[in-house]
């Protein structure tokens, strides 16, 4: 069988658009003699919908780009997804389904039987499972069509499963001689090793071949990298799909060779995620151009880098913020950073505005010091400005945060936190400092000093970040095993967490959740993000026992303590 799998970036709702995209993929496929062209899951619509699927005109728009595509084909048949009706009763009233489309008509429909419900997905919100599934003739073969997390459920794969049932066990009992994914499945950083021994694994299991076409481009806080692949009835990895592009992908089931697998660097993954997800939001949006504050460091700096990658230099523009607490280095190391990028720079000092609005609050706040109130005061100014520049150019304003400070609420609501997409804010610290050299791999955009200098918001005389959290490797560590693993605290201590560092990070976790709820979208790249996979109540009160230390941690390190008094309270905004 001749294959050509059709890796595309659909955006959602943009029927007439998705749909010629695919035929484009479809002629030169049928020209070329294939047999079938495949496509992603809900390639139809765009994945995810969400909420568009309440809407009885998106719903009908889906059909007819269905009904277009099947008009338009040939003696090469089409495999592609769509939402179709359901017919359960009780239920929801739709389907995640594929149709295999063939000389003009709809010859064949499947549904998904496996619904994920967890971290950013909501299928059984809106779909009803399929009640069986069974092989479809074309040809001389029996295809079996799985979707997405119907192929994630194997048994002799994963230690634990979410669902009794293993689709393409079954179709391959049942039969089927080659077993399809159509695939819109996310990427986070681990995911591309996973997929490939998953799907290897089912292919040695089931002495089938399997192919799998993955959607690739990004669809707000989602980014999809494509990659998708084929392995043989050995389970050897025989074709390969691009990672974070599109593709037209090949293969002869009879013809082709093995080839070797070999991830990416984490670095490079993460970079190009990150491009891809911010050029999507732009472009499916409808902007053009990015402003975004330039403070000298190191988050902004990788922010403008990503920008420059995913727009180019000319959409970018970099606007310094300075006040009378801004070092010079800072000022020419976002000079040094606008100029080796090439993007529009500018200086706005806050000073004088910052003057008067301390004079305007001086009668309300006669008698009280200053305080972390004035600092944040400095934030919404700078906050203001780049908002009015975004308004009267009509650029998106990024915001720079990372996921370490977003995490411990080290962040200013209707300050810093202004903007329509958060590049960086599921990228931990540690991993900033990492992807920034990656940005420096083939000539030095972003300045040395901003690797070297301790990180500061520089909002008070000689203030550095490490004044009020842990280092960024304690803090990161904790993060990573609190959030991400779900890890306990006795668990973190007795790996050798410092335990009054562990409190006070879970502390200002939990006391932060307000100002995440106000964040502006980010782009997820690892397993657990602060965004819609994230579901945690602010107004609660659950706050778990942590026995109070008996003394320190003889395998933490005594650097990670953290004096209580200088922990922001939960109404520092």
């Amino acid at each position: 069988m001749r294959v050509v799998l059709a890796q595309l970036n659909p955006t959602i709702g943009d029927f007439e658009g998705n749909a010629s995209r695919l035929l484009g993929v479809y002629a030169r496929a049928a020209a070329a003699g294939a047999d079938l062209v495949v496509a992603p899951e809900l390639y139809v619509t765009g994945y995810p919908p969400r909420d568009l699927l309440l809407d009885r005109a998106f719903l009908k728009a889906n059909f007819d780009a269905l009904n277009r595509l099947a008009a338009a084909t040939g003696r090469t048949a089409l495999l592609v997804g769509f939402v179709d009706e359901s017919a359960s009763r009780p239920g929801r009233g739709l389907a995640n389904a594929a149709a295999l489309l063939h000389l003009g008509r709809i010859v064949a429909v499947r549904h998904k039987t496996l619904l994920p419900s967890y971290d950013v997905f909501d299928e059984d919100r809106y779909f009803d499972p399929a009640g069986e599934n069974l092989p479809i003739p074309f040809q001389r073969w029996k295809l079996g069509v799985t979707i997405c997390e119907d192929i994630w459920n194997d048994e002799d794969f994963w230690r634990e499963r979410r669902y009794r049932g293993n689709p393409p066990a079954a179709l391959a009992a049942a039969g089927a001689e080659i077993i399809f994914n159509l695939s819109a499945s996310p990427w986070w950083l681990g995911k591309t090793r996973t997929r490939h021994d998953m799907l290897q694994s089912l292919a040695r299991k089931l002495r089938r071949p399997v192919i799998f076409c993955n959607q690739v481009g990004g669809n707000d806080e989602l980014i999809f990298d494509g990659h998708s692949l084929v392995f043989d009835a050995e389970g050897r990895l025989i074709a390969e799909g691009r990672c974070f592009a599109e593709d037209e992908l090949w293969v002869d089931l009879t013809q082709s060779r093995p080839r070797s697998f070999v991830e990416p660097p984490s670095e490079a993954m993460v970079w190009d995620a990150l491009v891809l997800g911010t050029r999507d939001y732009f472009l499916k949006c409808g902007f053009k151009n990015a402003v975004l504050g330039l403070s000298g460091g190191i988050d902004s700096a990788l922010t403008a880098c990503i920008a420059s990658a995913a727009l180019g230099a000319e959409h970018v523009h970099g606007i310094s913020l300075p006040s009378q607490y801004s070092s010079p280095g800072s000022l020419a190391d976002a000079r040094d950073l606008a100029e080796r990028l090439g993007i529009r720079y500018d200086v706005l000092p806050i000073q004088p505005v910052f003057e008067i609005c301390k004079q305007q609050l001086s009668l309300l706040f006669r008698g009280l010091p200053e305080d972390v109130t004035e600092e944040n005061l400095q934030a919404r100014i700078r906050g203001l400005l780049l908002m009015a520049l975004s308004n009267k150019f009509g650029s998106l304003l990024l915001t720079t945060g990372n996921k370490s400070e977003l995490a411990v609420g080290y962040c200013t609501l209707y300050g810093d936190m202004n903007g329509g997409l958060a590049v960086i804010s599921d990228v931990p610290k540690t991993m900033v400092y990492r992807l920034a050299r990656w940005a420096n791999r083939d000539r030095p955009l972003i300045p040395e000093a901003c690797f070297t200098k301790p990180p500061s918001a520089e909002l008070r005389p000689n203030q550095t970040d490490q004044d009020t959290l842990p280092p960024y490797e304690i803090l990161d560590a904790i993060l990573e095993a609190a959030v991400v693993q779900g890890r306990t605290f006795e668990e973190m201590v007795r790996a050798g967490h410092e335990p009054n560092t562990v409190r006070r990070v879970l502390d200002m976790v939990r006391r932060s959740e307000f100002k995440r709820r106000q964040a502006p979208p980010g782009l997820k790249v690892t397993t657990r993000a602060f965004g819609i996979g994230r579901r945690v109540p602010i107004a609660q009160r659950f706050n778990p026992p942590r026995p109070e230390s008996s003394g320190p941690n003889p395998l933490a390190p005594s650097s990670g303590a953290v004096p209580r008094a200088h922990v922001a309270p939960a109404e520092s905004f």
